[in-house]
Order: structure tokens, then C-alpha cells, then sequence
């Protein structure tokens, strides 16, 4: 994960400054994260700290209420997106199990060498 990737998913924004920054009532975000739609993070006292994803995420519900969709339906649509993630990273693992098997002292029939394990 690059350095920038990284730095976005540090929580360290009370809830405060995202109530500044995304225009919900602390009630509101607090609903959404009972919803599942985001996750923050718990300091020592036990305070939601929120990174610049979750802040992000906050805004994109905002979009999809603004757009009439339901909280109902946003949720569904992190589901999908979510389980289409997953399907996407047990394609990627599977093409490169087949890239390493066809590859080098494997390729001999889909063999590892001293397995008995066959594509």
C-alpha cells in the first residue's frame, strides 16, 4: 500500500471536524456507523477518531441520500461492493496460482516440485 493510501486510512479527526467538514450532526454520523456504513476508530477515552476514507464514505452517503436513495439502499450497495472485492481478490490469487504453476520449474504438468497436489 503506498505511503498515501496509508496516510488516508490514519484516524485522527474527532468527530467535531467531521461534522465541520461533511455537514451531519454528530446524531447522524453515529447512525451511520450503527448502520455499518462506516467504522471509526476508539481512542484511549474511548472517543471516535475518523480518518480521511471514513470521511470520504460520510460525503458519498451524502451524494447517494442527496441522489433519493435510501439508507437501505446504500447499504446494499457497500455490500456489493464489497462482496465484488472479494471476488476480485480470489480471481487475482487463482491468476496468480496459474501464473506460477505455468512458470519455471512448475510448469512441468501443474506440479510443484515434492507435491502431490494437481491443478
Amino acid at each position: 500500500m503506498a505511503n498515501r493510501e496509508i496516510r488516508r486510512t490514519f484516524a485522527v479527526f474527532p468527530i467535531g471536524s467531521v461534522m465541520k467538514l461533511t455537514n451531519f450532526s454528530a446524531r447522524q454520523i453515529r447512525y451511520y456507523e450503527e448502520q455499518q456504513l462506516i467504522t471509526p476508530d476508539r481512542n484511549q477515552g474511548n472517543h471516535r477518531l475518523f480518518s480521511l476514507d471514513d470521511i470520504d464514505r460520510l460525503l458519498e452517503i451524502r451524494d447517494f441520500l442527496d441522489e433519493g436513495y435510501t439508507i437501505a439502499d446504500v447499504r446494499d450497495i457497500y455490500r456489493r461492493r464489497l462482496e465484488s472485492d472479494k471476488s476480485d481478490d480470489a480471481k487475482t490469487r487463482r491468476l496468480l496460482r496459474e501464473e506460477i504453476l505455468n512458470s519455471g520449474p512448475f510448469r512441468q504438468q501443474g506440479q510443484m516440485p515434492g507435491s502431490t497436489f494437481r491443478q
